[in-house]
């Protein structure tokens, strides 16, 4: 095997590790106070020790993990992770917490979206403008056609470029953060297969009010997509509760 070969290889047990132990520590699998031991690590997953230090190390700048003397590497609560990071995001997505995840990400978007909506009137220039209201017609296109796939990525940009044309390099940073949980709610089948009418017109009011310069009308227009986003999910939310309550 070459060195080349070599390195794709530990890349890809490195990755496999990695996933496995994020995901069962924001599923819980692994509790806060639980102890790591890198040997039981090596013979668990089949990896070197070198790897595991990397995934332990990657883990630790998450927040995941801290090592402390005469104990060894232990699970850190919840409140000490990086939820803004994208693959914190995605497992989180992927275990037993996710709509506890969507919903916190849905609660953030509509506390920022809709300024930047309003923000974006203010400074956005004519081509900027003129993209999003085409942006908005794609998206409507392909809602109506229940082109999901096409549907998504249109949805993704739509709001990635509203937070770009706010002009606050802090909004543009959330970027990736909507990206992850619109994805997520595609994959894990959370929205419907055919958007209503109501957020396609909602899109292309924040847009055509973004054109026109009337930050008020963008801001509004977005507080109702996030509202109708919250609407799309109160009923697996209820559901939640319910199953928590009464579990079979």
């Amino acid at each position: 095997m070459t060195t080349t070969q070599t390195a794709a290889a530990e890349a890809g047990l490195h990755g496999r590790v990695l996933d496995h132990l994020g995901t069962a520590i924001c599923g819980g699998g692994l509790a806060p106070g639980a102890v790591l031991n890198i040997d039981d690590l090596v013979d668990r997953y089949g990896v070197s020790r070198s790897v595991v230090r990397e995934v332990l190390r990657v883990l630790a700048s998450m927040g995941f993990i801290e090592t402390r003397r005469r104990v060894g590497v232990m699970i850190r609560a919840a409140e000490h992770w990086n939820v803004f990071d994208p693959q914190v995001i995605r497992w989180r997505l992927a275990s037993v917490g996710r709509i506890a995840q969507i919903r916190s990400i849905t609660e953030l978007r509509t506390a920022v979206e809709p300024h930047a909506a309003l923000l974006a009137a203010q400074r956005v220039d004519h081509d900027q403008a003129g993209d999003l209201v085409g942006l908005a017609g794609k998206l409507w296109a392909a809602g109506k056609a229940g082109d999901e796939e096409r549907f998504l990525r249109l949805d993704i940009e739509f709001h990635q470029r509203v937070l770009a044309a706010s002009g606050n390099e802090m909004f543009v940073k959330l970027q990736n953060l909507v990206a992850e949980v619109l994805i997520g709610r595609h994959h894990y089948h959370l929205m419907p297969h055919y958007p209503s009418e109501q957020a396609l017109q909602l899109h292309a009011d924040v847009a055509q009010s973004i054109q026109r310069g009337d930050g008020d009308s963008a801001r509004r227009a977005m507080v109702l997509i996030m509202e109708h986003a919250f609407d799309e999910m109160s009923s697996i939310w209820q559901q939640e509760h319910l199953t928590e309550a009464h579990p079979a």
